[in-house]
This record gives structure tokens, C-alpha cells and sequence, in this order.
């Protein structure tokens, strides 16, 4: 879709969060990717935590970025799978006012031309809390590059048609 360069690009502050048991920052491949991705939009990357595979330890940060006036997105990677461990879509869901369905759709079809069937396993999500945009990646290098470069790269940009979600944000919290 078009970015309508006649328009000002809008920045917004983005929070990342890599859920694993095993990763530091120094080996968080997936979450630097993400985060560079980020700034080389123009955007800020207003913080990056990682975080244990425990639901309580998830929620805890995404109720302080929530809360946070300033973080108006979060972006998490890992966590998304079918395993016993993978819990991030639990902890979304405990804090989330609303899902957007159709990014984990469009996540699993976009994933779908690059990995295939295996893309089945992946429970990616979209939301929204108390006005802050809410989305979980799979943890995997190629799953946040489509995922960044595919949707929230254009999502997230205030110029781009026909629609996107930063034209949204004045409106989240509308009742």
C-alpha cells in the first residue's frame, strides 16, 4: 500500500519485549532486529525488557507500559507457540480491552508465504489496552522481519492509505 509522502511522518513511542527463558540482550537476536527496525522508521524505542516465560512477570510490564502516557505501542516477541512455556497470548489477553483480530490473520498469512503450513503454530495477536497498541511476534528472526517489514511497518506510519493504526490513536480511548 501507498505512504503518501506529502503527509508528516508522526513518530511514535514503541516499547519491545522479548519473552524467553533463555535469552539476555546480548543474544536477543530477534529483539535487536525489532528494535532497529523501529528506529531506522523514525520511531522511538522507548524501552526494551525480557522477560521470563511466567504470566504474572509478563502482565506486570505490560501494565506499566500501559500505564505509561508515553509508550504508545508495545511490540513483543516470543512466547506465541503451543508449548506449555509459550504464555504470551494468556498474559495479552489478561490485559488487552480489545483484540485485533485481523493482525494475527494477516501475521499467519504472511507467514504462510515464507514458511508454509508450520505457520499454524504460531498464535500472534493484536490489541489494544486503555489506548496503547498491543502486538505479539513469535520469536523467531524471519517471523518479527515479516512481521515488521510486512504489516507494522506500514501500520504504525501515520502516512500510510488508506488507513493506519496512528491515525487511530486519538480515538482509542473513546467511549
Amino acid at each position: 500500500m501507498p505512504i503518501d509522502q506529502s503527509l508528516p511522518f508522526k513518530p511514535i513511542q514503541i516499547a519491545t519485549l522479548t519473552v524467553s527463558d533463555t535469552r539476555t540482550l546480548e543474544t536477543d537476536a530477534s529483539g535487536t532486529i525489532l528494535a532497529e527496525r523501529i528506529e531506522e522508521a523514525g520511531h522511538t524505542l522507548h524501552d526494551r525488557h525480557i522477560v521470563k516465560d511466567d504470566v504474572s512477570a509478563i502482565t506486570d510490564l505490560l501494565r506499566r507500559w500501559i500505564a505509561d502516557p508515553e509508550v504508545d505501542a508495545i511490540i513483543s516477541t516470543g512466547g506465541t507457540g503451543v508449548t506449555g512455556r509459550d504464555v504470551t497470548p494468556e498474559a495479552f489477553h489478561e490485559v488487552m480491552d480489545k483484540e485485533i483480530e485481523g493482525f494475527g490473520e494477516l501475521f499467519r498469512w504472511v507467514s504462510f508465504q515464507t514458511i508454509g503450513t508450520s505457520t499454524i503454530q504460531s498464535r500472534a495477536l493484536g490489541g489494544v489496552a486503555s489506548g496503547t497498541y498491543m502486538f505479539a511476534l513469535p520469536g523467531s528472526r524471519g517471523a518479527v522481519k515479516d512481521g515488521w517489514d510486512k504489516i507494522l511497518k506500514d501500520q504504525l506510519d501515520s502516512r500510510h492509505k488508506p488507513c493506519n493504526f496512528v491515525d487511530l490513536m486519538p480515538r482509542l480511548t473513546e467511549t
